[in-house]
């Protein structure tokens, strides 16, 4: 680890960075230039003495999986996030289209939706990162690991990653995570982990294998989405996508029409949060 370089290279990005930029508010006596370490260490889920080190070049060097919570918490692009990892002697990490790292401008539209229901997924359905009212809504979709970080291999493995969709929309839902299977593996190409992923849901799952021999393709959501929460009951939503094509993420935001029971209950979700209620058990 280069200690020096790295300590630079943390103090330029954090002074970079604007409060707006994270989804803070920027107070009539702030004096920092960019962001507090206090502010940053707590994006980075790290203490603000070892940044504070890290800094100074006297910190010890960040594992792999710290020196990818620096990269998110600094908002750092692609090049950024390869040339921390090179600066903290690691190997750069993979840039296929299942990598975790969420791009900044998403990260910075998802920062000032935290009253919102909104999360960013990867390609295969991978939620990288909800905002409480989407926890409350969905259940918390970021703690599954291998194989389950997927929602499609959940959709067609596990009956309870359902309970939250209408039972009419399923048959509908699967033929597009077929459909979105199809396209990402062909991109991927052989070997890679949508083929993988493909030639395990082919041997796990008959319906899955059913679908995938209809050899259908361009299937879309649709943007009317109909949910079935354990607490509140149903919800008529409507999900708008914002695309990172580069690193094949998106931002889903759900809504409901003002004046309806759904826009009601998803206030009610929101207001009270994910806390209040019990979480999914897909």
């Amino acid at each position: 680890m280069t200690n020096t370089a790295l300590a630079a290279f943390l103090r330029g990005r954090r002074e970079a960075l604007q409060p707006e930029d994270v989804g803070l508010r920027r107070g009539p006596r702030r004096r920092t230039t960019g962001l507090r370490r206090e502010e940053v260490a707590e994006l980075c889920d790290m203490s603000a003495d070892y940044l504070a080190r890290l800094e100074r070049g006297s910190g010890s060097q960040p594992s792999p999986q710290m020196a990818a919570a620096i990269a998110r918490g600094l908002r750092l692009t692609p090049d950024e996030r390869d040339h921390l990892f090179l600066l903290c002697g690691h190997r750069l990490p993979s840039r296929t289209l299942g990598d975790a790292h969420i791009s900044p401008g998403l990260l910075r539209v998802l920062d000032r939706l935290q009253d919102t229901p909104a999360q960013v997924i990867g390609p295969l359905g991978e939620t990288l990162r909800q905002t409480p009212p989407a926890v409350a809504l969905l259940g918390d979709e970021t703690r599954y690991a291998g194989r389950d970080r997927s929602a499609l291999y959940r959709w067609f493995t596990d009956p309870a990653s359902r309970s939250r969709y209408l039972a009419d929309d399923h048959p509908e839902n699967s033929r597009v995570y077929v459909s979105i299977a199809r396209a990402i593996s062909a991109a991927q190409g052989a070997g890679s982990p949508a083929a993988a992923l493909v030639t395990d849901l082919r041997r796990l799952s008959p319906e899955f294998a059913a679908l995938w021999d209809r050899q259908e393709v361009g299937l879309r959501w649709s943007n009317a989405k109909r949910f079935v929460h354990p607490e509140v009951g149903r919800l008529d939503l409507f999900c708008q996508t914002l695309l990172d094509p580069d690193q094949g993420q998106s931002l889903l935001i759900f809504t409901a029409t003002p004046g309806t029971d759904s826009y009601d209950k998803l206030a009610l979700l929101t207001v009270l949060g994910s806390d209040t209620f019990p979480a999914s058990t897909g």
